[in-house]
């Protein structure tokens, strides 16, 4: 008689069909983030205004730019982790409109103090809108939709970089720096309005718990970390208040890298970072941010100070670079199915270090010429590389971990735009004044002349030194072709260690065949090679990407 036959495995449930609104969702979402990606650089062009109008020195610059920045950074992972647990709409939405409430200070701001506090709501809020606006990618779209969907959000962001120079140049143009802060009102109420009509809600009910410890723990370390770089310029890098505030960062964030290891559900997951390709996507993100602002940082006034011109001016002449960057979102994609992520990013990391090479080569008698040159370079370089690496992480992601691992994600590379911005910025104020030239100029003017070029151009206009004047832009020439040559060479070592270490696998590609016992996408067939999940060939068992090992030269642990 024959043995009984044992019962067929039960299919799986197939798939929930597609949102049928989710590219007129994917508009509203990338509304929020084009509101964040412009007001990341939407204030570079208004600095030099700033520094004239509420007497703002260049340390008081970095800390307008880095206030939003670091509570950006130390706020996406609770953000990301409240978004998965309270829902990822809501998130979005309260962020919006607690950046459009800062938004709304920031224009009344009287002083460098009030105007920094607006800055640090500000980047409170962002800090919702941002991780969030990628969560939902998994929540409405089929993973063959995924990618395009990511570099569309991520594009986005990108291209706000750029976009917002020109718009703050040409609100200046014609109304006071208040505006660069008013214009995100009407942005924030539009996105708002279509994020409430047109994106479902999602969340993950069983996501960890907020652990306040951990939160406090990655705002006061990456807090500590940014004021130590930007002070270490000024008083010094001996000075015991400096060493001392990196000293408590570094602990601090070690006593956070340690809390999550030991956690079972860590508000900073770092299981994550035990796929290849995610963990090697994220610190390309990080170095490229790092070049990113850091670089980004000394061409405004550049521009305005050295060249003349003003803040719209100044934004326009950004515009190869925007260029750049939608050459790189369109290419991108196809650029990835030939050669990998690991190929595409390296690229871009070449292309990048390449163009702040050729910056670093800039004269006095160059004009804009030059620099439109190596702009274009710049931008595709910064656009292959945002794009994809992100694009490739958040594919790697199951989606009740979408809120948590985008945070991670972003965490990572606005600290690397904090410290580039930080690092850079020193660089560039040491090289200013070694070779300022403030002989003859009384010493209260010639101690405001050091703390920066636009303060140096309203001594001389005030004294009519034109010798001052013209000593002041070759020195923030020096220092801003100083600035860009480690950048450059920073993006070139980037490459060089992108291409060693990340595995050349391509995460679009949602399952591979694999050999050997794995979790099954489907129940297998038999095939040729034997009955069962442990057969070769056909037969075998479908293995997610993220489960399948990656390049000989990088293990998944």
């Amino acid at each position: 008689m024959p043995a009984p036959q044992a019962p067929p495995p039960a299919l799986p449930d197939p798939p929930a069909p597609p949102h049928p609104r989710r590219w007129i969702a994917l508009v509203a979402v990338a509304l929020s983030v084009l509101v964040i990606g412009f007001d990341t650089t939407v204030l570079n062009v208004a600095l030099p205004d700033l520094a004239r109008q509420l007497e703002v020195g260049t340390g008081q610059q970095q800390w307008i730019v880095d206030a939003y920045t670091v509570v950006f950074a130390a706020a996406l992972l609770p953000a990301g982790l409240l978004g998965d647990r309270f829902g990822r709409r809501r998130t979005l939405v309260l962020g919006l409109a607690l950046f459009g409430a800062a938004s709304l200070l920031g224009t009344l701001a009287s002083g460098p103090g009030s105007l920094i506090a607006a800055r640090t709501v500000m980047g409170l809020a962002a800090a919702f809108v941002m991780p969030m606006s990628l969560a939902v990618v998994p929540a409405v779209f089929p993973p063959a939709e995924q990618r395009r969907a990511t570099a569309l959000l991520t594009t986005m962001t990108a291209i706000g970089v750029p976009l917002g120079p020109i718009v703050g140049g040409l609100l200046l143009r014609h109304f006071w720096w208040g505006s660069i802060f008013l214009v995100n009102v009407p942005l924030v109420l539009l996105g708002t309005v279509a994020c409430l009509l047109l994106l479902p809600e999602s969340a993950d009910p069983s996501a960890p718990r907020l652990d306040p410890l951990a939160a406090l723990l990655a705002t006061g370390g990456l807090s500590a970390l940014t004021w130590g770089v930007i002070e270490g310029g000024d008083l010094g890098w001996g000075d015991a208040r400096v060493l001392g505030t990196l000293a408590g960062s570094l602990l601090a964030l070690a006593w956070l890298v340690r809390r999550s290891r030991h956690r079972e559900h860590p508000m900073l997951d770092l299981r994550l970072l035990a796929e290849p390709v995610f963990r090697w996507c994220s610190v390309a993100v990080t170095l490229v941010s790092v070049v990113l602002l850091g670089g980004f940082f000394v061409l405004p006034a550049y521009f305005q100070s050295v060249l003349g011109t003003d803040a719209l001016g100044s934004g326009l002449r950004l515009m190869p670079m925007m260029a750049g960057l939608l050459l790189a979102s369109r290419t991108g994609d196809r650029l990835v199915h030939r050669f990998a992520p690991r190929g595409v990013i390296g690229a871009g990391l070449v292309l990048t270090g390449l163009a702040l090479l050729f910056g670093s080569r800039t004269s006095a008698g160059d004009g804009y010429a030059w620099t439109a040159l190596w702009l274009p370079l710049f931008g595709a370089g910064l656009g292959l590389v945002l794009i994809t690496a992100t694009a490739s992480a958040l594919l790697l992601l199951p989606p009740a971990k979408a809120g948590v691992g985008s945070g991670l994600v972003q965490t990572l590379r606005q600290v690397g735009g904090a410290v580039g911005v930080a690092v850079f910025g020193a660089l560039l104020a040491a090289g200013y004044r070694d070779r300022l030239d403030t002989g003859g100029t009384p010493e209260p003017a010639a101690h405001l002349a050091r703390g920066s070029v636009t303060a140096a151009d309203a001594v001389a206009e005030r004294l009519g030194d034109p010798a001052l004047a013209a000593s002041a832009h070759g020195a923030y020439l020096h220092g801003m072709t100083r600035v860009m040559l480690v950048a450059g060479v920073l993006a070139l070592l980037s490459a060089v260690l992108v291409a060693a270490r990340m595995p050349g696998t391509d995460p679009a590609a949602a399952t591979t065949p694999g050999p050997g016992p794995g979790p099954a996408a489907v129940p297998a067939a038999p095939g040729p090679g034997g009955p069962g999940p442990g057969g070769p060939g056909p037969g075998g068992p479908v293995r997610p990407v993220a489960a399948a090992a990656g390049d000989p030269g990088e293990s998944s642990a």
